[in-house]
């Protein structure tokens, strides 16, 4: 379904209503990283793509010039904190964010990296990558920033991660 969906650079006001949709969700607001995010975009070192459905915040993505985090750190794009909110998802608005974020990319690199986490909130966004075409970069699972080693302890949390890549210009090989 996507009509009334508009995709677009985050504005100012929008920290205060994906905020809230947080909240809403009952998880915590986000205002300190949003303005972060609004500063970064404003110089330049971050893209920020909003999903608006029928004049209301859908979901969001941000982009990074390169990687920030994990194996493709300082190499290649990466898509980062990619939310579509409760009331949107199953409509396709996620598709949408990550194909605008792709194309944006693709002025860039051929690649695009992105992580996601393993635990089962993350479970939505991990199908979407698999049938988008991302498939892991081979380097393992990642806990705060580094690879873990075979065998190790961790915590299931948003520290544990696994990395992917994409080629946007042609076909996987």
């Amino acid at each position: 379904m996507k009509e009334g969906v508009i995709i677009r650079r985050m504005i100012k006001a929008d920290i205060e209503h994906i905020s809230k949709a947080f909240i809403h969700q009952g998880w915590p607001g986000r205002e300190d990283i949003l303005t972060s995010y609004f500063q970064e975009q404003e110089n330049r070192e971050r893209d920020v793509l909003v999903a608006e459905s029928d004049g209301f915040v859908a979901g969001y993505i941000t982009i990074l010039p390169v990687a920030k985090h994990g194996p493709f750190v300082g190499v290649y794009p990466e898509l980062s904190d990619f939310n579509v909110f409760e009331p949107f998802r199953n409509r396709g608005i996620g598709n949408q964010l990550l194909e605008e974020a792709e194309k944006r990319v693709r002025l860039l690199s051929e690649i695009v990296t992105l992580g996601v986490g393993l635990h089962s909130g993350y479970g939505p966004a991990q199908r979407l990558y698999v049938k988008r075409g991302y498939i892991p970069d081979g380097s393992g699972v990642w806990f705060s920033d580094h690879p873990l080693a075979p065998y190790s302890s961790c915590e299931n949390n948003d520290d544990l991660v696994l990395y992917f890549s994409k080629r946007l210009n042609r076909e996987i090989q």
